[in-house]
């Protein structure tokens, strides 16, 4: 089961580079300011330590607008799923 709660940026860990659409995270910047972040992004928790691999664009957003934290969908899950998304 996933718990929605505040992840620090700085301790997520994002291993698969991504290029982001700038117009789509200047418009998410935008939104997240007016009226907050309405989404969460996923993460796993893989002993103790936090990996995304979706949420791309708000993940950069929330990371521009200076902000310490993010909305986020944590799983809880053995290194055998992390190695799965790695592969």
């Amino acid at each position: 089961m996933a718990k929605v709660q505040e992840i620090p940026l700085n301790q997520i860990k994002r291993p698969l580079p991504r290029i982001n659409d700038p117009q789509k995270v200047r418009a998410l910047m935008e939104s997240i300011a007016e009226i907050g972040q309405q989404e969460p992004i996923d993460i796993l928790e893989v002993d103790g330590q936090y990996y995304g691999f979706s949420g791309c664009h708000r993940y950069e957003a929330c990371q521009r607008l200076g902000q310490e934290t993010i909305l986020a969908r944590v799983r809880k899950a053995p290194r055998s799923v992390l190695k799965m998304h790695l592969a």
